[in-house]
């Protein structure tokens, strides 16, 4: 597998490191969590960490099978702690797979010169019962598949950007998609394995949700609306008049697994006059353009609503809360949020119509305050900038330029 070296997320471990917080990975199914575990430990050994020192157990591996039990889980890591003074480094892959993972976590948390990293593929890893008995004693490190840079950085140059960005959206943002040399047939089977370990495995059994079908339908809903303003009411609706009948609180709860499952983002608004958080009309985006293109076939290549959904999850990335923006009867693509402050963002696959510049424009201009404004746009045209408002090229953005 090509070895990609996720520098954003392994800095984020190293800054943590020996510090007395569990670090939390969470992220979609094969996204790349155990890889940055080992890249770390790689690291770790190499800065003179000894191998006894670390403490490595994938709960996925049936090597393993008999730590699933709390009991023995605890037994096997504390016997092997070192007494000596030394740090010991815990790795627990996948450790949701154990009954009452978050007891024994804690009750190794405890222990002196101990350092816990734990993955999970589901948001049960953060439910109310773990941040009840971690309180303040974790930190999240959220986990997407690879960025447009990364997934140019692995081909090795940033030459033919716009036939690397086309191959991005169409096939995969998971890494391992990279090995499969653009083969569809296989790309396509790949993902479908991913797809249905998460609908079966991590939602519908773990929910006992009884129709699947169902279940898809939402995600299907979902997926060929993202950058649409949606509302429970609105899914099962129209849902519903294609003969597919379902209530707002089925949809709620399919919307919540499949949000725990990493398969889907929901993204709340804001109303910047105001400066106050809404609480319905929400808009979700796709984990991934390769998945959603699985599940809605040639249809789902809208260009407009899949550069918002990259710029999207890109802004996730780099650490803001994100939020759409209201100002009065007008709608502001992303309001990006830090401990810095504000960036608002409009995306827009091209402006080169006068027209649909006036448009994207207009929401920006309306907003009175001099947090910068940003239009991301594909046009391969030079940086210009209208009144404050700086218009970049997206692919230049998303490579950090």
């Amino acid at each position: 597998m090509q070895l990609i070296k996720r520098k954003e997320y392994l800095k984020q471990l190293i800054n943590w490191r020996d510090k007395k917080v569990i670090k939390v990975i969470t992220g979609v199914r094969r996204c790349g969590k155990s890889t940055l575990m080992d890249l770390y430990k790689s690291c770790l050994l190499e800065q003179g960490v000894a191998n006894e020192q670390i403490i490595s157990i994938n709960f996925e591996d049936y090597d393993y099978i008999d730590l699933l039990e709390p009991r023995n889980f605890y037994a096997y890591v504390k016997e092997r702690i070192l007494s000596d003074g030394r740090m010991t480094y815990c790795f627990f892959d996948e450790i949701q797979n154990v009954k009452d993972f978050e007891r024994v976590v804690d009750s190794l948390y405890i222990k002196p010169n101990v350092d816990i990293y734990i993955t999970g593929s589901n948001a049960y890893m953060l439910s109310s019962e773990l941040a009840t008995l971690l309180s303040g004693r974790y930190v999240e490190i959220k986990m997407l598949p690879l960025s447009f840079k990364e997934y140019v950085e692995a081909s090795g140059d940033e030459r033919e950007l716009a036939r690397k960005y086309r191959s991005y959206i169409e096939t995969s943002s998971f890494p391992y998609v990279l090995d499969m040399k653009q083969d569809a047939r296989v790309i396509r089977e790949y993902l479908n394995g991913i797809y249905n370990t998460i609908v079966v495995k991590d939602i519908t059994q773990r929910n006992k949700f009884p129709d699947t079908m169902m279940l898809e339908s939402v995600l299907r809903f979902a997926y060929d609306n993202i950058g649409n303003i949606l509302s429970t009411k609105k899914i099962a609706d129209t849902m519903t008049s294609d003969g597919r009948k379902i209530d707002t609180k089925t949809v709620e709860k399919y919307l919540n697994a499949l949000m725990e499952s990493y398969m889907l983002y929901q993204c709340k608004r804001y109303n910047i006059k105001g400066k106050q958080y809404l609480k319905t009309l929400d808009k979700y985006y796709a984990v991934d353009m390769g998945m959603r293109k699985v599940l809605l076939g040639s249809k789902a290549m809208d260009a407009g609503h899949i550069l918002e959904n990259i710029v999207y999850l890109e802004l996730l990335r780099r650490g803001y809360d994100v939020y759409i923006g209201k100002v009065d009867d007008l709608e502001v693509d992303f309001v990006a949020m830090d401990d810095k402050g504000m960036t608002y963002y409009q995306v827009s696959a091209t402006v080169r119509d006068e027209k649909t510049l006036k448009r994207e424009l207009a929401s920006l201009q309306s907003i009175n305050d001099n947090y910068p404004k940003i239009l991301l746009t594909l046009d391969d045209d030079p940086e210009m900038e209208y009144a404050g408002i700086r218009k970049i090229n997206a692919l230049d953005w998303l490579l950090g330029k």
